[in-house]
């Protein structure tokens, strides 16, 4: 398959040594379902975030269905350094979908994180935590039919961090060039502290870059997760939901960054009750009265939307669309 625009590429581990060389860590946004789209990873990457991942995808579904591909993945040419996460049950499914996306990305992850009751009984997802053979399987297929392609792999912690430590190792040694690490396991809730020293344990254990993932809401927090655990970069979540100029040290979501937000959504012909969230997930918190919130509650269409911004930030609508989203053949 052929791009249909030239995409220069990133060589991430390049990108890990330079910040490394520099006393620096890189910044990444996470996988969101629905949220990581290309008009959010376009916003975050101008507030310092270095890498954007899109939303999970299936992979059995990105390979059999050209509808399923141009939905679930839009790129431009400036939507870089930018990974592609899968959710596969086999290695052939994850690099299949990883070959045709290849052109347009600059790694392919396999989701081996996701909690979700539906994607454990769906054989994907932290399923996977309880199959290292299964997960190396995927990194040595993909490295094996396209070398090309960054590989990595985004895990949890197990309540044994020494089943952590052997997963991550024989990812490594099949092909995975870096690791993200959440650290909680699959049954604790978000409400429950990170374990650093898990996540510590492996980066001392494995040679490629490690990304620690969770309980990331400043760049205070950031910061104190790179001293304990040593980790080269740190995921951002929820915390750039709220406010996606957290990297760039914004205590919360400026106002610019919702109107940049709108702007960029309308421009890439993002869903209205995607736009929506967004925009409350910003605004929530700092930014609007109860009576406010109530009122733009019900704001749910664009047009409702626009006017609403017009009237309460002066905002005069968006900029030209930008050049249209590539579609995967």
């Amino acid at each position: 398959m052929n791009p249909p625009f030239p995409r220069q590429k990133t060589d991430l581990l390049a990108l890990f040594d330079a910040k490394r060389s520099a006393g620096d860590y890189v910044k990444v946004c996470a996988p969101m379902v629905r949220y990581s789209k290309l008009a959010f990873r376009e916003l975050v990457r101008g507030y310092n975030t270095d890498i954007a991942y899109t939303p999970m995808i299936l992979a059995d579904v990105f390979v059999a269905s050209p509808f399923a591909r141009d939905s679930e993945f839009t790129t431009l040419p400036s939507d870089g350094p930018v990974v592609l996460q899968l959710a596969a049950k086999n290695a052939d499914e994850f690099a299949s979908a990883a070959v045709l996306a290849g052109p347009y990305v600059d790694a392919v992850d396999v989701n081996c994180g996701c909690p979700q009751k539906w994607a454990y009984k769906d054989r994907i997802g932290a399923y996977l935590m309880e199959r290292p053979d299964l997960i190396a399987d995927m990194m040595s297929t993909l490295r094996r039919r396209a070398p090309e392609i960054t590989r990595t792999v985004k895990i949890r912690v197990h309540a044994d961090v020494r089943e952590t430590v052997e997963l991550a190792r024989r990812a490594e040694a099949a092909g995975a060039e870096f690791i993200t690490v959440h650290g909680r396991t699959r049954h604790q809730k978000s409400t429950e502290p990170v374990n650093l020293d898990a996540i510590a344990t492996v980066k001392a254990a494995v040679s490629v870059p490690v990304v620690a993932n969770g309980d990331v809401f400043s760049l205070g927090d950031a910061d104190r997760i790179v001293a304990a655990t040593k980790v080269d970069g740190v995921m951002a979540a929820r915390g750039l939901l709220a406010n996606p100029a957290l990297f760039a040290g914004y205590a919360h979501a400026p106002v610019e960054a919702a109107r940049r937000y709108l702007d960029l959504a309308l421009r890439c012909g993002t869903h209205p009750f995607v736009i929506h969230h967004h925009l409350m997930y910003m605004l929530d918190a700092h930014h609007m009265s109860g009576w406010e919130k109530k009122r733009f509650n019900v704001c749910t269409s664009v047009p409702a939307m626009v006017d609403w911004f017009a009237e309460n930030y002066g905002w005069s609508g968006p900029a030209e669309p930008l050049n249209p989203p590539a579609e995967l053949a």
